[in-house]
């Protein structure tokens, strides 16, 4: 495992979620929801600003090591602080999460238990902040809680440690089990041992359950079933949107201004999760996304649907500079909101139909697709045939140029296609026929534009000579067999141009664009990478590569966008869907089967 600065754990509920790290500091939790502004946000800020506003630690004094790891097949984390001297600390951190009265309860709630190890020295430090503005919270102390009033909400912290000790900051002994429990201004009308310890049961049991459904391959099992967890906190149950990461404007590379806010829903990248879920068995994460599509696709009335939106389906997420915060390491700017989300990406409508085909094929989903849904992706699909030959900002969200990209042009082939094997299942064969024949008309341009004789490749974009990551999927779409020739000819290329010498990983791209040239690898185009290995026969080489990519992961199992090739650093917001959609995919793909080895 290298050794990296992401050292960070996930907690959540798929309502609200938090970043903590190996000295239990939650360093990132935005409040009430994933896209809100964070109440804590030390992991954009350096210095004393790191430690003085936006934070939620307990330290230990004399602190020696720490030790931290989930409760097997669970979202819950604990760490574990040392003195000098032995005593010790456990932090135990979960977000409640289980069935109550008929539906799943999900409160905008952090509840932490500390345990003593010996007679630790112990101080918490409790700061929420609107760190938009750099202003911490008013606090209001209680009996047994402290509330903290701001502009846009007030949040509670009860507990039955001392009130005091806490706003102060004081050190004191801990000699005996203690709970903390923050989240919405709400009284708590019972014991707070008894109350923590039962949601802890409960919230347990839940996880272990879920997991216990996961459809999982023979080997790699810990690292699916971490991925599919942390999938599953990113999807926001309350509209089935899913976000792309938890964070914002973690940079790409050291230094530079590579810095993006990933709070949001990318179709696409929604659709790979989704995707991935349903293989593994889970399919009530999809249904609630597909409702989330279907609610966007009603609504298609602008020219160009936009590739991204906010979790609660608005389409404004204005891109501003958050002057407040430092940004991760120091290395600014720190961004709220997307500008990708006024940009024209046509492999959109493409992510939509490949989505919502599995309500016409799947039988498990309890509201399968029908006409009337499908008349709704035909609106979808229009636009793919309008827009499959016309240039945007492809994929990797190009700010300052637009070509015709060949992957945009497969995914908007891929909605004809399914459109048209929608139509036959559902015994409407002019429409069948209809989709079909766009599909054929596509096809024939993207194999007359996008393949080069010359190198026998297709290439990134219609009558160029570059190569471009997403190729790798032409495979995965369905456009192409693994025993194609220009699909092996495809890989041969994206191995010559986006491998560096020396590199193990894939480059999304390698020429420059509006800020330079890419400097670490996208952490998925090398899982597309392993998955075009297996494609094409070549699954030794697959299988090494992947056991390689899972050891990039951080201590407990997390991957973010990019690595850095030479160190294997993570850099990139975090933790990444895309990138542990592709654990998820490769083991799925590449493991022996439960059949031969038991």
């Amino acid at each position: 495992m290298p050794d990296n600065n992401l050292e960070l754990a996930l907690i959540g509920n798929c309502t609200i979620s938090a970043l903590v790290n190996k000295m239990g500091e939650i360093v990132w939790s935005c409040m009430p929801r994933f896209d809100s502004d964070p109440v804590f946000a030390s992991l954009l800020k350096v210095g004393d600003k790191a430690s003085l506003t936006g934070t939620y630690g307990v330290d230990v004094a004399d602190f020696s090591y720490s030790e931290q790891e989930y409760i097997k097949n669970t979202a819950i984390l604990k760490t574990t602080l040392y003195d000098q001297r032995g005593n010790g600390l456990i932090i135990t951190d979960f977000a409640p999460r289980f069935w109550l009265y008929g539906r799943t309860h999900r409160p905008i709630t952090i509840m932490r238990i500390l345990t003593p190890i010996g007679s630790p020295k112990i101080r918490v430090r409790l700061r929420p902040a609107d760190n938009e503005r750099n202003v911490p919270y008013q606090r209001i102390e209680g009996s047994n809680h402290i509330s903290f009033i701001g502009e846009t909400q007030s949040l509670r912290l009860t507990t039955d440690l001392s009130v005091v000790s806490i706003h102060d900051e004081k050190w004191f002994i801990l000699d005996q089990e203690r709970y903390l429990i923050f989240g919405s201004d709400e009284s708590i009308e019972e014991p707070i041992k008894q109350l923590t310890q039962r949601f802890l049961n409960q919230t347990m049991s839940n996880w272990q359950d879920w997991v216990r459904n996961l459809s999982i391959p023979f080997e790699w099992q810990d690292a699916v079933i971490r991925a599919a967890i942390t999938l599953k906190l990113s999807a926001f149950e309350d509209t089935g949107a899913i976000v792309a990461a938890m964070t914002t404007s973690i940079p790409e590379a050291r230094n530079t201004e590579r810095n993006w806010d990933y709070r949001f829903c990318w179709l696409r990248d929604s659709y790979f999760t989704v995707h991935a879920l349903n293989r593994l068995g889970i399919t009530a994460t999809m249904e609630q996304y597909l409702q989330y599509l279907v609610n966007l696709a009603a609504t298609l009335d602008d020219e160009y649907l936009q590739p991204v939106f906010c979790i609660n389906g608005d389409k404004h997420m204005q891109e501003r500079i958050i002057d407040a915060l430092d940004g991760y390491q120091g290395m600014g700017p720190v961004r709220f909101g997307n500008q990708a989300a006024d940009q024209i990406q046509h492999d959109v409508y493409g992510a939509i139909v490949l989505s919502a085909t599995q309500m016409f094929f799947d039988e498990r989903i309890r509201r399968p697709g029908d006409q009337r849904l499908f008349q709704l992706l035909e609106a979808v699909g229009e636009k793919a045939v309008q827009y499959y030959n016309q240039p945007d900002a492809g994929l990797w969200e190009l700010r300052g140029s637009q070509h015709v990209h060949t992957f945009s042009s497969m995914m908007c082939w891929a909605a004809a296609d399914r459109l048209g094997q929608i139509a036959r299942k559902l015994q409407l064969p002019q429409r069948e026929q209809y989709w079909q024949s766009h599909a054929q008309t596509m096809r024939k341009d993207i194999e007359e534009n996008a393949f080069n004789e010359k190198l026998n490749s297709y290439t990134a974009t219609w009558g160029g000579d570059t190569m471009d990551a997403s190729l790798l999927l032409a495979c995965t779409l369905g456009y192409v067999q693994g025993d194609d020739p220009n699909f092996i000819g495809t890989v041969e290329s994206i191995e010559q141009q986006l491998r560096p010498s020396g590199s193990k990983y894939i480059f999304r791209y390698v020429i420059e664009d509006d800020f330079g040239a890419p400097e670490t690898a996208f952490t998925i185009c090398s899982f597309w990478y392993i998955e075009a290995l297996a494609s094409i026969g070549r699954d030794e080489q697959a299988r090494e590569l992947f056991e390689d990519l899972l050891e990039r992961r951080n201590h407990v199992g997390l991957l973010s966008e990019d690595i850095e090739p030479d160190s294997g650093e993570l850099w990139g917001n975090f933790p990444q869907t895309y990138s542990m959609v592709g654990i998820i995919n490769c083991a799925r793909m590449l493991s022996k089967r439960w059949e031969d080895e038991l």
